[in-house]
């Protein structure tokens, strides 16, 4: 599971070879989710309200760097770090 993105104690990271639809996970301490790229909404799993509101703006601005790391997860390429939320 290689982490594409770390920002306020979100590990964001993808599966390589991972089933449709583009996705990605969102780890917060305990806490897990599936986040669906486009449009950006959780698919599986819960966050805090918070760091939802954060996940989903994150992936609003990357939604072109996630869906290209999809496309390189989906051939078993490496994936490309994607800027934190700051």
């Amino acid at each position: 599971m290689p982490v594409i993105s770390r920002f306020f104690g979100v590990v964001v990271y993808m599966n390589l070879a991972d089933h449709a639809p583009p996705h990605f996970h969102a780890r917060y301490g305990d806490r897990e989710a599936m986040i669906g790229i486009d449009p950006p909404l959780v698919l599986r799993g819960d966050l805090p309200p918070r760091v939802t509101g954060m996940v989903i703006e994150w992936a609003t601005r990357h939604r072109d760097a996630l869906l290209e790391d999809w496309r390189l997860a989906c051939s078993h390429s490496p994936l490309r770090p994607i800027e934190p939320l700051e």
